[in-house]
């Protein structure tokens, strides 16, 4: 892992120029606010292209539209009642916006963490004549009927956040997204940094059955493996959620009277952490550590109070660079398979001055 300053100066590249990067590319080739706005620091509009073939409108075949008087589908996967939903959705229709397109022609839905729910939904979204879809996955897979119906009446499809099993270009243009491998890394240099290396952790694990838990765990468990006084000693999913992260720390304190560290795979799951460590006489962010990812303003006011320790920003605000992916492939230019958005990174030392930006 690269110093605390060298990884913010790399996050502090400058939007112009990093959204470049991720808008560049030949057919083939190598390679932030409060949630009622799109916008944020300029470290976490930024965004890069990854490794891997791209995709053009003349490989697909597909007709090509005008954004501005297109009817754009955007499919959410979650009810929007946590931070990072909240802000995902309203980036996109703030861009849309942006972009002039009426608004009677961004139509949404919301799979309310239904699989067969958000299938259905996208098959409506093209039964009302969407000629190009945004969707976030509720997992990495089964939505491969979805993608097929899609597929069958020529619509581009743009995935964020969750990336899916299915074949990039083939089934879906491109994922955006954060490396969420990088994410638990992150999260793992500021654990050894806030313990000096020594602990018992428990770790909240995010829903089963996306790419999301998976990374972050890799990405958390390699990044610790150097610092021989810091281990594992329980883990629990907590499916992303405040209560239920409450209720799991409840139990593990009981399990573990002796956890010195807690690391959730959001900062839902990490509220709840602290808020059952108070509850048993335990000083978060003193007795016990506490490391999430996400970037909500809430966990990154209890850094600046005192009682969290440091946070990964995982970034929602997806709409910009949805939309010029989609221009982009429009235009015929040839898209990138994966475009990872920067996230930024709160701890004591700058939480009290960010935490106005967080979402």
């Amino acid at each position: 892992m690269a110093s605390t300053a060298h990884r913010r100066a790399v996050l502090a590249v400058s939007t112009a120029t990093a959204v470049s990067l991720a808008l560049t590319g030949c057919a083939r080739s190598e390679s932030q606010n409060s949630p009622s706005t799109s916008g944020g620091p300029a470290a976490s509009a930024a965004a890069n292209q990854t490794a891997g073939p791209t995709c053009a409108i003349d490989q697909t075949g597909y007709p090509k539209v005008d954004l501005k008087s297109a009817v754009i589908g955007f499919s959410q996967s979650e009810k929007e009642d946590n931070p990072f939903r909240i802000a995902e959705t309203q980036s996109i229709k703030d861009q849309a916006a942006k972009l002039g397109v009426a608004s009677d022609h961004l139509l949404t839905t919301n799979a309310q963490s239904d699989l067969n729910k958000q299938i259905s939904d996208i098959k409506s979204l093209l039964d009302r004549g969407v000629q190009l879809l945004i969707v976030a996955p509720l997992n990495s897979d089964g939505l491969q009927p979805a993608f097929d119906a899609a597929k069958a009446k020529k619509v581009p499809v743009v995935t964020i956040d969750r990336k899916v099993g299915s074949q990039p270009c083939a089934d879906y243009l491109t994922f955006i997204g954060s490396n969420f491998v990088q994410q638990g890394q992150r999260a793992a240099a500021e654990m050894v940094r806030i313990t000096g290396g020594a602990g018992k952790i428990a770790v909240l694990l995010g829903s089963s059955g996306n790419n999301v838990t998976t990374d972050r765990t890799q990405g958390f468990k390699d990044g610790i493996a150097s610092a021989k006084g810091l281990s594992v000693v329980a883990e629990q999913t907590g499916d992303f959620d405040r209560a239920k992260g409450q209720t799991v720390m409840e139990q593990l304190i009981q399990s573990n009277p002796d956890i010195t560290a807690v690391y959730a795979e959001n900062d839902e799951m990490g509220i709840g952490a602290a808020n059952a460590l108070k509850a048993a006489g335990k000083q978060p962010g003193k007795d016990v550590k506490i490391v999430s990812v996400d970037g909500t303003r809430n966990a990154v006011q209890l850094i600046a109070n005192g009682g969290y320790n440091a946070v990964i920003e995982s970034n929602p605000r997806f709409g910009p660079l949805a939309f010029q992916v989609l221009q982009q492939f429009e235009d015929g230019k040839p898209v990138a398979e994966n475009v990872v958005i920067s996230d930024d990174q709160y701890d004591e030392t700058n939480a009290a001055q960010k935490v106005a930006g967080a979402y």
